[in-house]
C-alpha cells in the first residue's frame, strides 16, 4: 500500500466531495441544447466552482466545450495547462480572463494563449501598449455595462472602443455583458437585452455573449453566439428547474451516538435545550469544511427567516441541532431505528438526496457560496 492510500485510510472518516463527472458533462449538454445556436462555454472560475479547474475543465472539453471563463490569469494558466496535458487543441480552445488585466499580466496572456476581458479604459489602454511592446496582435474580448453596474464599459467609453475596433487598433473576438437577474422574475433582464442590442450594434462582425446559467432558460434573443453558463453545470439553482442533475455530493461520518435527556442543552452555548430523550449522532465536518454555521438547529439570528439544515442518514432525512462547531455538526436521529446507524456510518449533508439550494437557504445564502466554500481538507473525489 502507498504511503498515499495509507494516509487515505487513517482518515477514512473525514468529509468528502463526491463529484459526478457524467453529471456535469450532461448539465453541460441539457445547457447546451437550450441555445442550439450559440456555442455553449463554461465558468470554471473559482477553481471549478470549488470543485477543480482542471479536472471540471478537461470533463467538460471531453463533451464539446471550447469555451472557458476565469477570474484571473493565473486560473487561466491553470486551466490551458490541464487542457494541453488532456490533449486539447490551443488554437481551438478560448480561456477568457473576466478580471485583473494589468501591464505586469499581459505576458501571461499571450503566452498562454488567454483572452483578456476588458471592462475599463484603463484595460484597453494597457492591452494596446502591451501588444505594442510585444511586438504582437491578439484578440481581446470587450465588456460593456447594461444594468449590473459592476464591471464594464459605459455608453461614452464603449463608443470609444468601438471606433478603436473598426479602425483596426483594437482587434476583438467578443463582445460581452453579464445579465443580474436572470434567474427571478424581473424586467431587468428584458431591459438589459436592449441596451446590449444597442451597444454591441456598434461592433459589426464581433461574436456577442449574453447569457449566464438562468439566462440560457430565457429564449432564443437571449443566446447571440455564445453562452457562459456557471452554476447551472454544477447542479445549482435548483437544477434550473429540474433541468439539471446534482454533480456534488458532501458526505461525512458519524463519530459517536449517544441518548441525551429531556431537559438537557446541545451545543455549544446551550443554544439547543432538549423537549424529549433524543439520539444524537455527532458528525465530523463544521464550519472549517465549509458546512455553514449559519445552517445550525439553533440559536443562530437567522432561524426565524430559515429552516434549520437537514442531513441524509439510512435514506432519512434528518436535522441538524445545536450549533454547528468548527469540525463537528449533531444530528438528531431519534426517528431512526437504533441498528440503523453506527458509528463510520457516511451521512449526505447536500447531494442527490437533500438539494445544494435547500441546504443554501437554511444557511441564508447561495449555493454558489457552499461549493466555492468547501474547505481544504474536504477530499474531492471524482465518480
Amino acid at each position: 500500500m502507498s504511503e498515499l492510500a495509507k494516509d487515505r485510510a487513517v482518515s477514512s472518516r473525514m468529509p468528502v466531495l463526491e463529484i459526478d463527472r457524467a453529471a456535469l458533462q450532461s448539465n453541460w449538454r441539457t445547457l447546451a441544447a437550450r441555445q442550439p445556436c450559440a456555442r455553449t462555454g463554461a465558468a470554471v472560475k473559482a477553481d471549478g466552482y470549488g470543485l477543480g479547474a482542471a479536472p471540471v475543465a478537461t470533463a467538460l472539453h471531453e463533451a464539446g466545450c471550447r469555451d472557458f471563463f476565469v477570474a484571473w490569469a493565473s486560473e487561466g494558466v491553470a486551466v490551458r495547462k490541464a487542457l494541453s496535458q488532456a490533449g486539447a487543441d490551443p488554437g481551438a480552445t478560448q480561456i477568457f480572463v473576466l478580471q485583473g488585466l494589468e501591464p505586469a499580466t499581459v505576458p501571461l496572456h499571450l503566452r498562454h494563449d488567454l483572452v483578456p476581458v476588458l471592462s475599463t479604459p484603463d484595460d484597453v489602454a494597457v492591452w494596446q501598449d502591451g501588444l505594442s511592446t510585444a511586438g504582437a496582435r491578439a484578440p481581446a474580448a470587450l465588456q460593456v455595462e447594461t444594468g449590473m453596474n459592476r464591471l464594464g464599459l459605459d455608453d461614452g467609453e464603449t463608443h470609444k472602443a468601438a471606433a478603436l475596433a473598426v479602425s483596426g487598433d483594437l482587434p476583438l473576438c467578443l463582445v460581452m455583458s453579464h445579465l443580474a437577474s436572470a434567474d427571478e422574475a424581473t424586467a431587468q433582464s428584458a431591459e438589459q437585452l436592449q441596451r446590449f442590442l444597442a451597444l454591441s450594434a456598434l461592433f459589426p462582425g464581433v461574436p456577442r455573449s449574453l447569457s449566464n446559467s438562468a439566462g440560457t432558460f430565457l429564449g432564443s434573443d437571449y443566446g447571440f453566439d455564445l453562452t457562459r453558463p456557471g452554476i447551472g453545470l454544477y447542479g445549482g439553482r435548483a437544477g434550473l428547474a429540474g433541468a439539471l442533475q446534482p454533480v456534488a455530493r458532501l458526505t461525512a461520518a458519524i463519530l459517536q451516538l449517544r441518548t441525551a435527556q429531556a431537559g438537557e442543552a446541545v451545543g455549544y452555548g446551550a443554544a439547543t435545550r432538549l423537549d424529549r430523550d433524543t439520539r444524537i449522532a455527532t458528525v465530523g465536518i463544521g464550519y472549517a469544511d465549509g458546512l455553514p454555521r449559519a445552517a445550525s438547529g439553533a440559536g443562530i439570528a437567522l432561524r426565524p427567516l430559515f429552516p434549520a439544515a437537514d442531513a441524509l442518514l439510512a435514506g432519512q432525512r434528518v436535522p441538524v441541532i445545536g450549533r454547528i462547531s468548527m469540525d463537528m455538526t449533531l444530528l438528531d436521529v431519534s426517528a431512526l431505528p437504533q441498528d440503523a446507524v453506527r458509528p463510520g456510518d457516511r451521512v449526505e449533508f447536500f447531494g442527490p438526496g437533500v438539494a445544494i439550494d435547500e441546504v443554501a437557504a437554511a444557511a441564508g445564502t447561495i449555493a454558489y457560496e457552499l461549493l466555492t466554500g468547501m474547505g481544504k481538507r474536504v477530499e474531492r473525489r471524482w465518480t
